[in-house]
């Protein structure tokens, strides 16, 4: 299943789902990527703090994937500037486990 993620506070929720989906605790995540577990937490915890490196190693672990698709929008150049979400984006994230 895919889900649109615009703000990466986003991916603190989408991040634990999937690591939990996977039957891992953070303990055991953390010894999967070779780092302690409270990086695992930190990382859940501020998602935006986490290097794109990092991200797509944990994604790696997890199996799972980022995408980049082109919308074929022009970009809105306000938005881009104050980093808020644009209107026509859902700004809750799903509820559940994918």
């Amino acid at each position: 299943m895919d889900y649109l993620v615009v703000l990466p506070a986003q991916l603190e929720q989408h991040l634990r789902s999937l690591r939990k989906s996977r039957g891992l605790t953070q303990a055991q995540l953390a010894q999967l990527l070779g780092v302690v577990q409270s990086r695992v937490a930190d990382i859940e915890a501020n998602p935006g703090a986490v290097s794109v490196e990092q991200l797509l190693q944990i994604l790696g672990v997890l199996n799972a994937q980022v995408l980049i698709r082109d919308t074929g929008l022009e970009p809105d150049v306000k938005v881009a500037r104050r980093g808020s979400v644009p209107a026509r984006i859902k700004r809750d994230p799903p509820q559940g486990q994918w």
